[in-house]
């Protein structure tokens, strides 16, 4: 198939081809109507039948009956039996934004059917990621009777034993890949259980807030069958779906099926401005407008997450269960500080992993090690270096523990088609590891340091042949490819119109072209900004963030006097209260 606007190397040595291998104008469905809609949808994998019900993703059409879950029915009959029994009910949470929002989701609606709960985050530095032994113990000796971990538990088989040894009841709420083993709990419920029958695992692409709203519609019906709404209003389960759809774009998982619904109605009850702790963290992030998931994943989830990585784990939670609006004021304010101190403490790592990455450039896999380095933003950092490398990253900091062992805390990031957290459990598995675990495009880890060298050995061989694939596949997905008059307000209604966008359901990428060079500039953080203007007499701005030192920007900044493509997503930009489309652009190529 012939290459977008002819161009089989790019700026960025790529070629620029058909998301899908499916060309703008194909007959996709014979229905002729929408025809670019059917067209995102079907190069994203949706079937025709589909069609309807992803122009309108609501719930009624994508909501699976919670009881083909595994331990669903038990995790709901033991939670009701709590309930009426007045016994104290304790959500244990992971600190990032998922952990946050699934603990939320169940204690807001614990609260509202008159429970006994409280939370527990544990902080990331002293006690690490999910629950520990003694954690749990704890717990049942200050006199609580039944935790629920969420966005945890699955590998937590010491803990969950020492908490059966206690007496005290534990049910996971996960969505983390499980081993053939599964952890002494009371129920575990994970569509990601190697057990779990195939309509329930189709659903292994929910993020943990996902799953815990599954267990709040089956607790739901389980209280209403035993008459517990009788004389009191039932809870309105869909003014949760705001924290639902922050955990879910927040966690970077896939954007089909079900997390569509979640994100789509989510987004509409945000708007609506009822959660304090929402309204807070949109107001301190400058949201002038009503939240878009991008702004879920890049203002609003970095702030909860700030809490969990430079501040106080449990900022996250408690501003999303306050009722408070002071409270919840001045907890948006001290995230939001957090994080910009995580920017900052981001940038220094960033850089020092980067120059590190430079002695593993034949690797399959970067696994980056540093002693000193904060471990609360060693996922972000991973992330960078995998989108600057084009390959899985492993960030790993170390530091001594309590008995002078120097131990490595580490976060990873894969890429498409390249399972990294089954690669960890491996890694686990043959000993290479203290802990570790995750899911296909990210995972955690603990490690000595004398066996990092050996760790990224084994990862390297075992990734290769995946990594080599998908390398050997790389090239810039295309949706549409339009004349420079044609990046206009039109087309990005039309393009919102197939969203939400996010991980799995990719935001469409335009070509357009050819463009000349008014003007270009450096601004905020190394971006790049220019003003266009197209051979049909168009004009246009158009940005590359953090381009000013890449070979993108160098070419975008030399670029006067020469005509050029773009590739990159076309959004509006309204300064000084007049609407436009603008370019986010993610390459370039001469024409």
């Amino acid at each position: 198939m012939t290459a977008v606007f002819n161009t089989t190397t790019s700026i960025l040595g790529q070629p620029w081809r058909w998301r899908g291998g499916i060309m703008p104008g194909t007959d996709l469905d014979g229905r002729g109507a929408d025809a670019l809609l059917h067209h995102l949808f079907h190069a994203r994998g949706a079937s025709p039948d589909d069609f309807a019900r992803l122009k309108v993703p609501t719930l009624r059409e994508w909501l699976p009956d919670p009881a083909i879950f595994r331990d669903m029915e038990a995790a709901a009959t033991r939670l009701a039996d709590a309930i009426a029994a007045g016994e104290s009910i304790v959500v244990f949470g992971d600190y990032d934004v998922d952990g946050a929002t699934s603990a939320a989701v169940l204690i807001r609606y614990l609260r509202q059917v008159g429970a006994t709960v409280g939370h527990y985050i544990p902080d990331r530095l002293l006690e690490g990621y999910g629950p520990s032994a003694d954690a749990l113990v704890a717990l049942k000796a200050a006199g609580d009777d039944l935790v629920v971990t969420v966005d945890c538990g699955t590998q937590g088989f010491d803990a969950l034993a020492a908490a059966r040894a206690a007496s005290l009841d534990v049910i996971v709420v996960d969505h983390h890949q499980a081993a053939t083993a599964l952890p002494d709990s009371l129920a575990l419920v994970n569509p990601n259980r190697l057990d779990e029958c195939p309509q329930a695992a189709a659903h292994g692409h929910l993020a943990a807030v996902g799953v815990a709203f599954l267990l709040v519609v089956a607790l739901n019906r389980c209280l209403r069958l035993r008459g517990a709404f009788s004389a009191v209003p039932e809870p309105q389960l869909t003014a949760l779906l705001d924290l639902v759809a922050l955990g879910t774009v927040a966690d970077v998982v896939p954007l089909t099926g079900l997390n569509r619904a979640f994100v789509t109605q989510g987004l509409k009850v945000m708007r609506a401005r009822r959660n304090p702790g929402l309204t807070a963290l949109i107001d301190a992030a400058g949201l002038t407008k009503p939240p878009v998931a991008r702004d879920l994943g890049f203002a609003l989830g970095p702030r909860v997450n700030a809490g969990g990585r430079v501040g106080k784990s449990d900022l996250g939670v408690r501003l999303l269960t306050t009722d408070d609006p002071a409270e919840a004021q001045a907890l948006a304010q001290e995230l939001d500080r957090l994080n910009i101190d995580r920017r900052t403490i981001e940038a220094e790592v960033t850089e020092a992993a980067l120059a590190l990455a430079g002695t593993a450039a034949n690797s399959a896999i970067a696994v980056i090690a540093g002693a000193g380095w904060h471990p609360g933003v060693i996922g972000i950092v991973a992330s960078r270096l995998k989108e600057r490398l084009h390959r899985p990253a492993i960030v790993i900091a170390l530091q001594y523990d309590g008995a002078g062992t120097m131990i490595g805390k580490g976060s990873g990031r894969s890429v498409p088609g390249v399972d990294l957290g089954a690669a960890v459990l491996a890694a686990r598995d043959h000993g290479l590891l203290i802990a570790g675990g995750g899911h296909a495009m990210a995972a955690g880890l603990t490690v000595a340091a004398e066996k990092v060298d050996a760790l990224a050995a084994f990862l390297n061989e075992r990734l290769s042949g995946a990594v080599d694939r998908a390398s050997g596949v790389r090239g810039l997905d295309c949706d549409a490819a339009v004349a420079p008059r044609g990046v206009n307000l039109g087309l990005v209604e039309t393009l919102d119109c197939a969203g939400p966008y996010g991980q799995g359901w990719s935001q469409p990428r335009v070509a357009s072209g050819p463009w000349t060079l008014i003007d270009c500039r450096i601004v905020g953080e190394h971006h790049v900004k220019l003003i266009l203007s197209g051979v049909d007499g168009a004009r246009c701005k158009a940005i590359a963030f953090r381009h000013a030192d890449t070979a993108l920007g160098a070419a975008l900044m030399g670029a006067r006097g020469k005509q050029f493509y773009l590739a990159g997503r076309i959004k509006r930009d309204d300064w000084k209260g007049e609407p436009s489309a603008e370019i986010e652009i993610d390459d370039m190529a001469w024409a």
